[in-house]
């Protein structure tokens, strides 16, 4: 059977052995993943938007999307990436989260913008 529809099978029915090996792995660095870091890295922003992350958690995840070489236009392209998914409101929710951790503050600069 292919690798993938194993994986698939197993994570369908809740495997916890295979749950357990996938966040050991992915601490440790052992398993060669199929993506590159640096596509990880932006999966990861995206799903920190699709979950309303707290801004910790966005922090987290843009340092290590540019620690793995990702630019920030492409951590932006991820954010507007999951728009049709996640739809307006959550990416509008969420852009000033990403901004943040870009170290721009977003909010701050509307406001002088009104001014």
């Amino acid at each position: 059977m292919d690798d993938y529809k194993e994986r698939l099978r197993r994570l369908a029915v809740h495997d916890d052995a295979l749950l357990e090996t996938i966040v050991v792995e992915q601490r440790s660095g052992k398993r060669k993943s199929v993506i590159d870091e640096k596509t990880k890295a932006l999966v990861r922003v995206a799903a920190t938007v699709a979950v309303d992350a707290s801004l910790s958690s966005f922090q987290h995840a843009v340092v290590h999307a540019l620690a793995a070489g990702a630019t920030r236009d492409e951590v932006v392209a991820s954010l507007e990436a999951v728009t049709p998914v996640t739809g307006a409101a959550r990416v509008v929710q969420c852009a000033p989260k990403v901004a943040l951790a870009l170290g721009y503050d977003v909010e701050s600069a509307l406001e002088r913008a009104d001014d």
